[in-house]
């Protein structure tokens, strides 16, 4: 094997008189704290301290919403929606199931249930079965459906066969069978909003679990808020998770193979630090920490680890040689330097690839990412050398100690020299089958669909998601669709175009194959006509004035200028919602045309997802693609060799559509997560072939070998770059423990992606530089990867 460590003076010759700078000089800022390393710790200390306020401002930003938030007119409406007609985001759904659900003694109970319900703080109001009526006598208001006293023996069994046929609860809140009861509870929007969620939420848990002891009845909670509350306590766990784990694997990994406590700390604090300082300066910024925003901190830590371990390492074998501690660090510093400069900027380029979203939430992560990718660089510039001048002793101790007792880096170098004599023995070959297999998985990968499901932004391991899941297999589905009716100017609710409107729409909605549930002013309407053979308006608008002010809201607006109709279906992939919202929205153009002047739109949370996922993970997907040619170009230009640009693009791609590959084996198509992820793994994989590009040029100089410049490069960056991996992967794949599908999802893709990336460097990045530069040898007649300064 050739000489695994150069002549470092050499190094030196060659950043003054060799390849010219492919950071424009700005890995010197990492030398200017090294000047003053007590002071620069100090002013860590202040900042660390500023972090730690700032991350006491992050908010947790749980809205199921938050993925389709943006400026467009579908969503401003979905927004104008909820505000004038405050029922989903703000309902507590309560599935009770049993076969013994309407026996005596548990409907006892269950009525005991629903008066408590009534009394928990911040519940505004309530909907069950309890609240159906019986057929009014004439000029008077109905008498509840279900008497003080319940009937005994063969009456009861009567009574229970009158209830199941209750039109106004049917289907709605009774399943056909008479085993699963709904109970819609009511919150104060102002209860939804802040902490007190999880206290009004447990009360209700409690209620639920001593009025129901010993029935034998199933309860589970579902809708908005209990999601909400959900995602938002998976997110305050995860977080946690993360960091101790992310912590943990690179502390570990550091003190086996640099057998020192002095070298951990040098290697593993700044990447922590930078975790701390970015995530301190969200929380200053004002970002809110989601689904998305909580991955942060095992991005952090790929995007500055893998910089910290190569100048450790670098500054490690200088050491070894025999160099003193602050010349090895600051050497290292301007040697390895411009590459951790580049790596950032790829990932810095996939962050702002996120800004091509329609989501403010996936832009604002984009915006996030970039900021703790500046910070991060600077943060590992800077306290890499400061920590290695603070904290190394006895340099000549520790170069005799290691010249003769490094096995585990050196069974590295060794492994990574084996590799690259292989790799640059037949170019071509290895070139070709690179780009059949690259080409191959990218047809795949092209194929892949669009998935979308409500039920993979909340954490499958609680009781939201089962309870969603009975209600879509007994009642139709726990999701809603509405339908907005806005008048046109002067329209009055109670005139005949208005009320011939909502009843048209309403059996549209019901006609509607994939929609059940449906419930408008004009359920009451019909139930007047048939049950009390009222058909007047004053009759209507007597039972109307007394309903409850929070039922009315959920169909009528305040003003009385709108009213919805509003519907259920299940929760299924975007791919199998569209087509029944197109349907139902084309269906409406009849009703449109005779009615002009009304407003009809199809809306809903349901509805947006349906409509705007697709969409928003194809444009995700094309900014990738746009992404894999933006980047080359730029570490081309940075190189100022087309060599180099060409080189990096079959190892760039390799990771993304292997990954690709992978989620169509399982069925998975693309998801938001999967998209985000393979976004952010691409420009982070790169890390990887910039730092073996930038040690080629320094070792690729006029009259040596090409082939043997590539095997040195790979001994003297490899090692750092499998440990690297290792240490980001272990950091990612911490996410399968969280209770958020999509985390898992973004967890796993990116870890793998890492690894593939890795494999793509060895396997593919050497052969393929190895052919371009004979190819430039035979074009040009020079065989020097970059362009020399003169």
């Amino acid at each position: 094997m050739h000489d695994t460590v150069p002549p470092h003076d050499a190094d030196m010759n060659k950043l003054r008189k060799g390849p010219i700078s492919i950071a424009f000089g700005l890995e010197r800022i990492g030398l200017i704290a090294v000047k003053a390393p007590i002071l620069s710790c100090v002013i860590l200390l202040a900042l660390v301290i500023g972090a730690i306020f700032g991350i006491q401002r992050i908010k947790i930003d749980d809205s199921l919403s938050q993925l389709f938030r943006s400026d467009s007119k579908e969503y401003k409406q979905y927004e104008e929606v909820t505000k004038r007609f405050p029922s989903t985001e703000f309902d507590v759904l309560v599935v009770l199931e049993g076969k013994t659900l309407l026996a005596r003694d548990n409907l006892g109970k269950m009525r005991d249930l629903v008066t408590d319900l009534q009394l928990v703080d911040g519940v505004r109001g309530l909907i069950s079965i309890f609240s159906a009526r019986q057929t009014p006598a004439p000029g008077k208001l109905p008498a509840a459906l279900f008497p003080n006293d319940l009937p005994e023996g063969a009456d009861y069994d009567k009574f229970i066969e009158t209830v199941k046929q209750n039109e106004l609860i049917r289907g709605k809140l009774l399943s056909d069978d008479g085993t699963l009861a709904l109970v819609v509870l009511s919150l104060d929007p102002a209860v939804v909003s802040n902490n007190k969620l999880s206290t009004v939420v447990a009360d209700i848990r409690k209620t639920m679990n001593d009025d129901l002891a010993n029935s034998g009845l199933t309860k589970e909670l579902s809708g908005v808020p209990v999601m909400q509350l959900e995602i938002r306590n998976a997110v305050e766990r995860d977080g946690l998770i993360y960091n101790i784990a992310g912590i943990l694997a690179g502390c570990v990994i550091a003190i086996v193979f640099f057998r020192k406590i002095s070298f951990m700390i040098i290697a593993a604090f700044p990447p922590l630090l930078a975790i701390l300082l970015s995530l301190g300066a969200l929380g200053w910024a004002g970002f809110s920490l989601n689904m998305f925003l909580n991955v942060m901190t095992p991005l952090i830590m790929v995007i500055s680890f893998a910089d910290s371990m190569q100048l450790t390492f670098a500054a490690r074998d200088r050491l070894i040689a025999g160099e003193d501690k602050y010349s090895a660090f600051t050497n290292a510093v301007r040697v390895v330097g411009p590459a951790c400069v580049l790596t950032h900027g790829t990932a810095g380029i996939s962050f702002l690839a996120l800004q091509f979203s329609d989501s403010d939430l996936i832009r604002a992560f984009g915006e996030a990412g970039l900021t703790a990718t500046i910070i991060a660089l600077v943060a590992v510039l800077s306290l890499v050398p400061v920590f290695g001048v603070l904290l190394v002793r006895n340099e000549k101790i520790f170069a005799a100690k290691f010249q003769t007792a490094d096995a585990g880096v050196q069974a590295l170098r060794a492994f990574c020299y084996w590799i690259a004599v292989r790799m640059v023995g037949r170019p071509g070959l290895f070139s070709l089958i690179s780009l059949v297999v690259v080409v191959g998985l990218g047809i795949v990968y092209a194929n892949l669909e669009p998935r979308y499901r409500l039920a993979d932004q909340v954490p499958d391991k609680e009781q939201a998601v089962a309870a969603s899941g009975r209600l879509d297999a007994k009642l139709t589905g726990a999701n809603p669709i509405d339908v907005l009716i806005e008048f046109p100017k002067g329209a009055d609710l109670y005139s005949p175009d208005t009320l011939a409107t909502i009843a048209e729409v309403h059996a549209m909605v019901e006609k509607q194959a994939g929609v059940g549930n449906v419930w408008s002013l004009e359920t009451l309407r019909r139930w007047l006509a048939e049950k009390a053979g009222s058909t007047d308006v004053a009759t209507l608008k007597e039972y109307v004035s007394v309903i409850p002010e929070h039922l009315v809201r959920r169909f009528i607006s305040a003003d009385q200028t709108a009213v919805v109709v509003s519907g259920r279906v299940p929760d299924s992939d975007s791919s199998k919602i569209l087509p029944v919202v197109d349907k139902l929205d084309n269906a409406l153009n009849a009703v449109r045309t005779k009615h002009p002047g009304y407003e009809i739109a199809v809306t809903g949370l349901s509805a947006i997802a349906a409509r705007n996922s697709a969409g928003m993970i194809e444009k995700l997907n094309h900014g990738l693609t746009i992404e894999f040619g933006l980047v080359a170009v730029f570490i081309g230009l940075a190189f100022r060799s087309w060599v180099v640009m060409l080189a990096c693009i079959l190892p760039g791609i390799f990771p993304v559509v292997l990954a690709g590959f992978v989620l169509w084996l399982l069925g998975e198509g693309l998801q938001f997560a999967s998209v985000v992820a393979l976004t952010v793994s691409f420009g982070l994989g790169l890390s990887a072939t910039i730092h073996f590009l930038n040690r080629l040029r320094l070792e690729d100089t006029p009259g040596t070998d090409p082939a043997i410049a590539v095997e040195r490069a790979t001994v003297l960056v490899g090692p750092a770059l499998i440990l690297t991996t290792v240490v980001l992967a272990c950091g990612l794949v911490v996410t399968v423990f969280s209770d958020l599908p999509s985390l898992r999802l973004f967890g796993w893709l990116s870890a793998f992606s890492m690894v593939a990336a890795l494999v793509a460097d060895l396997f593919i990045l050497r052969p393929t530089a190895m052919w371009l530069i004979n190819l430039q040898q035979r074009l040009t007649g020079s065989s020097v990867l970059a362009k020399q300064e003169k």
